[in-house]
């Protein structure tokens, strides 16, 4: 409640007080400014280089090739589905860098190609690259 001065002195003012308003306003921008930037959205995703020290052409670059029909290959070496996590683990085992590639044809559903990159961070392989034609 406020007070009027002037010609009314005897009659309340009904005018609302917005300053505590204001101050609950204030603290929860505050507040907000700070949670947002801390809050992480999608996936981390790294640009591509035009030159890297690990590419395909290493030797000891693996490659995992989903082909037409769902046919799996690490190293121009065919694998079945049930055993290509077993298969990548042997294989990274005894790696200190856990780098591999994934390369689908064009006529390859991408479900099948997000499913062998699930397999290979469910190994332990820390980079999955995509390769493309």
């Amino acid at each position: 409640m406020g007070m009027s001065v002037g010609a009314n002195r005897n009659g309340v003012v009904s005018d609302p007080n917005i300053v505590p308003l204001i101050d609950v306003l204030l603290v929860l921008i505050i507040i907000f400014m700070v949670i947002t930037p801390q809050i992480s959205m999608g996936l981390r995703a790294s640009i591509p280089q035009a030159a890297t020290n690990r590419t395909p052409e290493d030797p000891n670059a693996i490659v995992v090739q989903v082909t037409s029909g769902g046919k799996l290959l690490i190293n121009e070496e065919p694998v079945d589905w049930d055993k290509l996590g077993d298969r990548l683990a042997t294989i990274f085992k005894r790696r200190a860098t856990k780098i591999a590639f994934v390369r689908g044809s064009d006529d390859v559903p991408f479900d099948q190609v997000a499913r062998a990159v699930d397999i290979m961070h469910e190994v332990g392989i820390d980079h999955v690259g995509l390769m493309t034609q």
